[in-house]
């Protein structure tokens, strides 16, 4: 396992002390993680931590990787939200299946932060059934034209290279990298959101859009099969540690007010049905870390198990979220409703969690059909009463 002291944890602790906690609630308010703290966020190599060396990167492990998302998750869900979109379902997807002339453009650039990257596959009626995508393709001599919309894409409003995914006529699906200043591309910021609200999400608008042929990604026709469900894997790894981060964020929250807080003469942490629900938070915040701890280990290793166990931990830190920022909007009482205090906004970005990456019904989906095939033992029928 990795060394939980490799100094870039310390650099994405602190930085989160410092910065992303004390703001968080400000860049909800405002609808936007800053330009500034984006670009420190890939200058102090906390983004491109995951990234090869030879590319400007810092080569990090898998387990690293994940305490370094848990640690900036901790501070702010919204600046998190780049690790998953520019460094894993991007820059790691780009590392994996990029030809070397890929590599070579695009790493430095995402590296540096020149480049913010965004996953573009959503779509208004494709989510889910990411199979529905309706963003069409069209091959010319040197060049391809794309034509759609995406929706709902992360860090939109504000990247400047994106990841496509469009079909063609006869339904073959490709990616492509598409950069900002391509003639014909637009987005606009979505708003009215329930969370998410600082990570830029935005729709995009390709009209005409001229694409070269060596901006391809992947094999003609392999753009879902492929590319995005290698990118998936790597941004269910980091929503898995996003769970972790939103529930410990919680715990924190909640056990310093419940020492603070008094009624009936004591401090609430002092009544038994608190220490409950605290008691229940510790438990799952520790199980869904040492679950993010063995994916860690299974990636590392290209173990086959590694995308099945990243789905089933996806699940339940997912979940986990949701349930200890309920327990801490509990345990704050009215205040946990307003605003002022962070165990609402924790609980509003804690939900997104079961939606993004696969929602809760298609992990559990994919989860009863691994095991349907993997615990039948079709000797216990024997044992059985007629």
């Amino acid at each position: 396992m990795a060394d939980s002291t490799h100094p870039l944890v310390d650099v994405a602790k602190q930085f989160s002390a410092d910065v992303l906690r004390p703001n968080a609630a400000k860049f909800d308010a405002e609808q936007g993680v800053p330009e500034s703290v984006l670009k420190e966020m890939c200058t102090s190599g906390l983004a491109s931590a995951v990234l090869p060396k030879e590319y400007g990167g810092g080569g990090v492990d898998s387990l690293t990787w994940g305490r370094i998302t848990e640690e900036v998750g901790v501070g702010c869900s919204n600046t998190r939200a780049l690790l998953t979109v520019h460094s894993s379902l991007v820059g790691e997807t780009i590392e994996r299946l990029g030809n070397e002339s890929q590599k070579q453009t695009w790493l430095p650039q995402l590296v540096s932060g020149e480049r913010i990257a965004a996953f573009a596959l959503s779509e208004k009626n494709a989510g889910s059934d990411a199979s529905a995508v309706s963003t069409r393709f069209e091959e010319k001599d040197d060049h391809y034209l794309l034509n759609g919309k995406k929706k709902w894409i992360t860090y939109a409003a504000v990247a400047n290279l994106f990841l496509v995914f469009a079909t063609s006529e006869d339904g073959s699906t490709n990616a492509f990298l598409v950069e900002r200043e391509r003639s014909g591309l637009s987005t606009s910021a979505m708003t009215g959101l329930m969370a998410s609200r600082g990570a830029h999400l935005g729709e995009i608008t390709f009209d005409n859009v001229k694409v070269p042929k060596e901006n391809l990604f992947g094999r003609p026709g392999m753009g879902f099969s492929f590319v995005a469900n290698q990118a998936l894997f790597y941004g269910r790894f980091s929503i898995a540690w996003a769970g972790v981060a939103l529930a410990r964020s919680a715990l924190e929250e909640m056990v310093t007010w419940s020492r603070t807080r008094k009624q009936f003469d004591k401090k609430i942490s002092q009544h038994q049905l608190i220490q409950a629900m605290i008691a229940d938070s510790v438990t799952s915040v520790h199980a869904g870390r040492a679950m993010c701890e063995r994916i860690s280990e299974l990636k590392d290793a290209n173990d086959d198990a590694a995308v099945m166990e990243t789905n089933i931990t996806k699940l339940f830190t997912s979940r986990i979220a949701t349930e200890v920022a309920n327990n801490a909007v509990q345990i704050f009482g009215g205040n946990g409703l307003w605003q002022a205090y962070p165990a609402e906004r924790l609980y509003r970005e804690a939900r997104v969690l079961e939606v993004i990456e696969g929602t809760t019904q298609i992990q559990q989906m994919m989860i009863a059909n691994y095991g349907l095939r993997h615990y039948f033992k079709a000797g216990l029928k024997k044992l059985y009463p007629e």
